[in-house]
């Protein structure tokens, strides 16, 4: 047996089983617990035993546990950062030892920007709110937090522990305006103002608060190529950078992009969460709650399995977070069975689903400097009206069975004559070349639907003028706005009778068209206090889809049965007997 060990890394043995990069992982696990100062016997009960049951059971290609939460108390014994009050041995060796060993990934749950501890002994390092108080919660990105905590404790987790990287949660979201000196003088020096604005509304704040955005990117691109630098191997991913909170290009060396969408009325937030994701170009992943967070209670295994579906439909990869106990042991073993259970339904479709691409039909737009302009928070959806009526028409769209695409600016930019639809959802911004660009679109045989009065009148001169353009208004989302996609759409890709409540996805997968149907029906937007214990199957299903000639078969998987197939008029159909949750027709040409 062969050790080896490396300057500034723990040692290692050769014989250890490879690790997969977070870049081709499909499914993984997250623990935390936020630690705190009631926190007194760490590791007490974190044994090598309850590691293995974890493995064993769910089978993960990566593992997220807490290390720092936004407490910032830290859960392991750190040398550089803020340790709990007490610990029984090392967890996190525990931990690394017996997932090195059987080579799965480590990843560490840690608060990046929401430090309360560190904020609480160091109030300067904290954002300043308009008041002249600082913040309790959130460091500033213009502050020394990143260079005399953050990097130094990150290196000692990659260099002490060796784990592979860091889910950095409290990161974009957690960011707030500043009214510090260092942040004030800056944003003066550079916009000429006199001093920094205190509403939407006043002068400068538009400038404000895309400074703030800009400080947060340098501030993680910063961090982000500093554990490159030292640790090349370490991979970061900041918790919703790059996503439906923050509608822009990836702007830093991330090692994928994730986030944890809303544990209650869960399967819309992965419908709209998952599709501000798929276009990025970069390996992506959504993680469910497992419990309630109305309730509390466990979620049964069939209701994650639905929340899965919606993310694997979209070709990204899942997780799904478990609670642990206040000394970090697993807070109930016994969850791990169900969990178990809905990796097994995620496995029997990676093959068939994981980094599969859309098939361009409508492009609903998110659009980045509408959202920055009218959105109350740097980093978030809530308070958005455009989001709201995006949302809004998503629904209406899902419910339709169209395949749609939620693109923003940097997606569409040169590219809009692939989409044959584009929908603009109450955006009252758009950027003058951008609008532009859209109207031409629509003179060049384009749709372009417009939704609420916002848009009209951005579009004005087109509509009042009536010259030959495709732009259709409506006045918000209602049977009008459906009469109209059916009218722009004729014959979809893929047409579904038999039931409604079903998700339809046009994908490709390594050059084969597939097409992806979800179960949505049942009362997942707002569940029972015992959560969802059933989905009651939907079918039979008539699907047609448009083909450029005959297929030679189609299967549906993952049953691998193939379906006999009816050709005429450039549309193949088939029927599918019986759906439970998430089946996937794999045209085989």
């Amino acid at each position: 047996m062969v050790a080896t060990c490396l300057v500034g890394t723990p040692c290692v043995d050769a014989a250890d089983p490879p690790r997969m990069k977070r870049a081709d992982a499909f499914l993984g696990i997250h623990f935390d617990f936020h630690a705190g100062e009631d926190c007194n016997r760490v590791g007490e009960r974190t044994t090598p035993e309850m590691v293995e049951l974890v493995i064993n059971k769910v089978k993960p290609d990566y593992i997220q546990i807490d290390c720092k939460g936004h407490r910032g108390y830290s859960s392991y014994p750190t040398k550089v950062g803020n340790p709990a009050p007490g610990f029984v041995g090392d967890p996190l060796r525990v931990w690394r030892d017996v997932t090195r060993k059987r080579g799965v990934a480590l990843f560490m749950h840690y608060s990046g920007v929401w430090d309360y501890k560190a904020v609480a002994d160091h109030p300067d390092w904290a954002a300043i709110n308009a008041d002249g108080k600082p913040n309790d919660r959130a460091t500033s990105v213009f502050g020394p937090y990143a260079d005399t905590l953050m990097i130094p404790q990150l290196r000692e987790l990659a260099g002490e522990y060796g784990v592979d990287g860091a889910w950095v949660d409290g990161d974009c979201w957690g960011t707030t305006v500043d009214y510090g000196e260092a942040a004030v003088s800056k944003f003066c020096e550079q916009t000429g103002a006199e001093t920094a604005p205190r509403k939407a509304g006043e002068p400068y704040w538009n400038q404000w608060t895309d400074f703030h955005r800009e400080g947060f990117r340098s501030y993680l691109r910063h961090y982000v190529d500093q554990l490159k630098t030292s640790h090349p191997d370490f991979q970061v991913i900041s918790n919703w950078a790059f996503s439906d909170h923050m509608p822009e290009p990836v702007s830093a060396d991330v090692a994928g992009l994730s986030g944890d969408f809303s544990p209650d009325d869960s399967v819309n937030s992965a419908r709209f969460a998952g599709r501000c994701l798929e276009d990025q170009g970069v390996p992506w992943d959504l993680m469910s709650w497992s419990f309630s967070r109305k309730t509390r209670k466990q979620k049964p295994a069939v209701q994650l399995m639905q929340e899965a579906a919606l993310v694997l439909a979209l070709g990204g990869g899942y997780q799904a977070y478990f609670k642990q106990d206040r000394d970090g042991a697993l807070r109930d073993p016994a969850e791990m069975a169900v969990m178990a259970e809905v990796a097994r339904f995620c496995r029997k479709r990676q093959a068939y689903c994981h980094r599969s691409v859309a098939v361009p039909q409508i492009a609903l737009l998110y659009s980045t400097a509408g959202h920055y302009r009218e959105s109350p928070r740097l980093f978030h959806w809530a308070g958005s009206n455009g989001v709201r009526v995006l949302r809004e028409a998503l629904a209406e769209i899902l419910q339709n069975q169209y395949g749609v695409q939620i693109l923003s600016e940097h997606h569409l930019k040169g590219n809009t004559s692939k989409w044959p639809v584009i929908v603009v959802p109450g955006w009252e911004y758009l950027e003058p070349d951008f609008r532009d660009e859209l109207a031409s679109y629509a003179k060049s045989d384009g749709n372009l639907v417009l939704i609420g009065p916002e848009p009209a009148e951005l579009f004005e001169a087109e509509l009042g003028a009536k010259v030959n353009s495709s732009i259709l208004p409506v006045d918000k989302v209602d049977n009008a706005f459906a009469t109209v996609l059916k009218k722009v759409l004729g014959e979809p890709i893929v047409e579904v009778a038999g039931a409604r409540d079903v998700d339809v996805s046009p994908r490709i997968l390594e050059g084969n068209l597939s097409i992806h149907l979800v179960n949505t029906s049942g009362l997942h937007a707002n569940a029972p206090d015992g959560g969802i214990t059933e989905v009651k199957p939907v079918g039979p299903l008539t699907v047609s889809i448009d083909l450029d000639q005959a297929p030679k078969s189609i299967m549906v998987q993952p049953e691998g049965k193939s379906l006999d197939v009816t050709w005429a008029g450039g549309r193949a159909t088939v029927t599918l007997p019986r759906l439970e949750l998430y089946s996937i027709l794999v045209v085989i040409p």
